[in-house]
């Protein structure tokens, strides 16, 4: 397109010299001219021509000079329009305060166009820079609206209710938490009848962070709740996943998981450890103690593998907590993890909580130790207490 450029000035034979000069580019398409004989002229052709982009500007006009021009157009606020102002050589007081109040560059009468021709290009290249930053500028404002809604739709298919199950609330307490490092995370819970007697429950972290993380959390997630609601075993269940998401994963992205069955009537908890970090279990006496390392591998990672899995029992008192790495490799300021330690001494403190007030102590604990650094993992926590 065309740049299109606007001449004011009240010397009439300015017209036939500039288009006299620049026929060759006219011609070709690649300038336009309009023009104005003062400011208030060149207000009206501004409204009439909104694409215009160079203004080449006389300083003394009559009913509006240039530098009352050069003030109103400030206004617009618009980086991508471009003033040339023209004036006597003498005039280099109003010239300079023409500069210093936003004019793109100067030109002297009687006007050298091969000069001016330079300075017009180099306004070209500024006006195409600023374009390019206003388009990459929209860009990432349309993606900035992008991650609102998909941090919301990613919250949104996460278990929000609680007591979930409010037939159980005298058998068992739920309480979870996921509060993502970026505008989207890869962490998940999950927790769904299966029957009257069984509760299917689900804490994972997906490898890497941002979008692709969120997305292979949205998939894992649908994946091993659609199989596990079934009531299948946690071993089947974890396998089925694994030969799905490893045969179909991009980039080589895995999701540690750790998925359990809960029989609500006497406390066994059957589970399959795929890679994730060990719960704790809570006593009310105080007692903490952490569920052996898992010997299964992540899921996504290999195909071909079957997931085994094990038994525990809860007692009445007793919560199992459930968290990932963002809570223990939370850092400060100089790069210390908030660690193992710390948390076991946190849950000891807590044992006799209930799971919401055991997750906002955890969380409260993060956050003084951390004192402010930056987030660098999602932080995702489930707890259940009989």
């Amino acid at each position: 397109m065309a740049v299109k450029i606007l001449s004011v000035d009240d010397e009439m034979d300015l017209e036939l010299l500039l288009t006299q000069y620049f026929r060759r580019k006219i011609r070709k398409g690649e300038y336009e001219f309009v023009f104005a004989h003062n400011g208030l002229e060149a207000l009206t052709m501004m409204v009439k021509h909104p694409d215009i982009e160079i203004i080449l500007s006389d300083i003394n006009m009559p009913e509006m000079d240039g530098l009352t021009l050069l003030a109103k157009i400030n206004e617009m606020r618009n980086p991508a329009l471009k003033v040339i102002m023209v004036s006597a050589y003498g005039d280099m007081g109003n010239i300079r305060q023409a500069m210093n109040n936003g004019a793109f560059d100067f030109a002297t009468k009687p006007i050298d166009l091969d000069d001016l021709s330079l300075t017009i290009e180099k306004a070209i290249e500024q006006i195409n820079y600023v374009h390019t930053m206003q388009a990459e500028h929209r860009q990432l404002e349309s993606l900035k609206t992008d991650l609102a809604v998909a941090s919301e739709i990613q919250q949104a298919i996460l278990p929000r209710v609680f007591p979930p199950f409010p037939d159980l609330t005298d058998v068992v307490d739920i309480a979870a938490s996921m509060t993502p490092a970026k505008d989207v995370g890869g962490d998940f819970y999950d927790f769904f009848r299966i029957d009257d007697d069984h509760i299917g429950f689900t804490i994972a972290d997906v490898s890497g962070k941002g979008i692709p993380a969120a997305i292979f959390m949205a998939v894992s997630r649908t994946l091993i709740r659609a199989t596990g609601i079934r009531g299948g075993s946690p071993s089947d269940c974890l396998t089925y996943a694994n030969r799905l998401l490893a045969a179909e994963s991009v980039d080589c992205m895995f999701v540690t998981v750790f998925y359990g069955i809960l029989n609500v009537r006497n406390g066994e908890i059957v589970y399959c450890n795929a890679g994730h970090n060990p719960p704790y279990v809570l006593k009310p006496g105080g007692q903490v103690e952490a569920l052996p390392l898992a010997g299964n591998p992540m899921v996504g990672a290999i195909d071909g593998i079957t997931y085994q899995e094990s038994t525990m029992q809860l007692a009445e008192g007793e919560a199992l907590v459930m968290f990932t790495d963002g809570v223990t490799e939370a850092m400060n300021a100089v790069f210390e993890e908030f660690g193992e330690q710390r948390l076991e001494s946190t849950l000891e403190e807590v044992t006799r909580l209930s799971c919401r007030e055991i997750i906002d102590a955890v969380k409260e604990d993060v956050a003084a130790f951390t004192d402010g650094a930056e987030q660098s993992d999602d932080i995702t926590m489930l707890v259940i207490k009989r």
